[in-house]
Parts: C-alpha cells; structure tokens; sequence
C-alpha cells in the first residue's frame, strides 16, 4: 500500500477527537524521507502536523532514530550524527513558533553501535550531543533478531543476542556517564536479554519499545495465546528492573499480526482499543502508571491506523483513570525521562 492509497484508506473512519483539552507528549515517532524501493516515502514536518493537529493536544513530541539522513561521506561511526542534525533542523523549524505551540522533535534520540571501542563510541555520542543543540537525550540500539524475518531484522542486528554481548554492554557505560537514555528495540524472544542488559547497566535509564515487539504474522500466526503467556512471563521479571520503562504502543505494525491492513477499512478507536487491550492493561500493571507512557510510533502505525483514531483507543482505554493518572500516562512521565 502506496502513502496515497493507506491515506485514502484512512480516511474511511472519522472520528471525533476524545477528550480534546488532555496534554500528551508523544514520546515516540519518527521523521524520514527515503528515496527507493524499500520504502519511497516522506514523513517530515508538514506530514506529521497534518497528523498531529487532529483534535488532540500534542504539546511535544521525542524523535526515535529510524536511520534517516545518514552523513554520505566522512568517518563510518560518525556517519550516524547526520540524523541528528537533519531532526535538529526541523526541531528549530518547529521551535520558531511559525508552525504552531506543538514542539515538534524537543527531544531527539539516534543512534551508536554500541559494540565498538568505548573511545570511538564516547566520540559519536558527543558529536551527537553538539549536533543536537540542547535536544539530544539518548540513544536507541536495536536487537530485534528472527529467523524467519530475515531482512527485516534490525540495523546492526547480526544474530540474536545482542544485548547481552559483553562488548555491548561494556558501551552503555559512554551512556550512563553522559546522562542519556537507552532505548531498546527488540521481538519478543529478546525481551529476557532487555532484562540482563538492565541488571547489568542499572545506572542507565532504558525505555521497552512496542512492548518487547510480539510477533504475531509469519510462523507465530497461529500462536498468538502462547506467545502472549510467555510474553507475560518476560514483562513481569523485567519490571522488577527500576531503571525500565515501557512505552505503550508500537503494536499496529504488520509483524504484531492483527492484519489490519489487509481489511477492507481500518479499525475504529473502539476495536484497535479492544483487540489489544490485554498488552496495555498487563505493561500497566506490572510497570506502574508511574513507569509507562503512550507512543504513537507515527508514521508506521499508520499502516492500520490514523494518529487521531490511535489516541483515541489510549483514551478508550484509560476512561476510568484518574487525571492524575491520565497526566502520568500521556504527558508528564515522558517529559519527566527525556528531561523536556
């Protein structure tokens, strides 16, 4: 599905904006342009206003690295600081005031290969430091390793174990004496390895992506109760860890296996709320409201949903809460741990 058929796809539900006065800092999405056959789409600053300025009260937003806008030349470490000046860029655009109060990119986290020498890793994060103009919060490494994926596994992703590579974990103390964040990315089968990279790293802030990624399409099709039990069992002990936190969200992707994007028109807040519901009621109760927010994972969710439809379902879903705990939730923990 091309962007301008999902958009005409999209727009087969309209719904009215849910509790439109409600703050919200989305903690997580991404700004790209790519210009070949794997994805041939632009998602940059007037794309996400047109999102975002729907009906819901986005006051600020984090940038995720999504390996946008790498440096062409130069040395190949440093090459990743070119996606951090690229979202700085558009950062200061949003900050003049001239596209509306909604501070797009406030905070921005790219990316290091961990694994390399401490020197070289220590270098590239203070590049990206000064390339961030005050805006740079952390990093996020991926370990998101199938089998049956393949190609789609994640960048810099060699095999399955990742995160608990000794060389790897050695990095995340350039992380921790900088005071910046880890954001990990993984499939489900790696969430225990999140858990090892906690213990070991507990001077690190680490953020769960997606809900550890549970895969749902390809060989895990038919697999979905078991693969949540197990999943259930992973989440818990890895909430023990302090230094975590989870982002809720991320889980209308194609690899989650609720093949949205294969109906004839996408689901409404109440059905996307009600089929997922099980993974943000568990994350919440293990984590704590205190431990958790909303992401929108824009623009990839957008293969099964529209950002106003999204928000929506967190607000189905959080109906019963108290404001203070809709506050936590939606605005003030992400504020809180990326130091917005």
């Amino acid at each position: 599905m091309t962007p301008s058929t999902n958009a005409q796809w999209l727009s087969q539900v309209e719904e009215e904006t849910l509790e439109p006065d409600l703050p919200i800092c989305d903690p997580h999405h991404h700004l790209w342009e790519f210009r070949d056959e794997r994805v041939a789409h632009r998602y940059l600053l007037d794309e996400m206003l047109a999102d975002m300025y729907c009906g819901h009260n986005v006051r600020s937003t984090v940038f995720i690295e999504c390996g946008s806008m790498y440096r062409q030349h130069g040395p190949e470490p440093f090459r990743v600081v070119g996606e951090t000046e690229f979202v700085n860029g558009i950062a200061a655009m949003s900050a003049s005031g001239l596209y509306g109060d909604c501070q797009i990119a406030a905070g921005i986290v790219g990316t290091v290969r961990l694994e390399d020498d401490p020197a070289v890793v220590g270098d590239v994060l203070d590049a990206h430091i000064a390339a961030g103009g005050g805006r740079f919060r952390g990093i996020r490494s991926q370990a998101s390793w199938d089998p049956a994926r393949a190609e789609k596994n994640g960048r810099n992703v060699v095999g399955p174990d990742r995160f608990i590579d000794p060389n790897f974990q050695r990095g995340m103390g350039e992380l921790a004496s900088r005071n910046l964040s880890f954001e990990a990315w993984c499939y489900h089968p790696q969430v225990p390895q999140v858990t090892d990279l906690a213990r070991a790293c507990p001077d690190v802030t680490i953020i769960l992506d997606h809900f550890g990624g549970p895969l749902g399409n390809g060989p895990y099709s038919s697999q979905a109760d078991e693969i949540y039990a197990q999943w259930q069992r992973d989440i818990s002990e890895l909430a023990r860890c302090e230094n975590v936190y989870a982002k809720l969200g991320g889980i209308a992707m194609e690899l989650n296996g609720f093949d949205w994007h294969l109906q004839a028109t996408p689901p409404d807040s109440l059905a996307l709320m009600q089929r997922t519901r099980r993974y943000y009621d568990y994350t919440i109760e293990q984590f704590g409201v205190e431990r958790c927010m909303f992401e929108s994972n824009f623009p990839v969710d957008m293969v099964s949903c529209s950002y106003n439809v999204l928000w929506n379902s967190f607000k189905r879903l959080t109906a019963d809460y108290s404001a203070s705990e809709k506050a936590a939730l939606y605005h003030d923990n992400a504020v809180r741990v990326y130091r917005l």
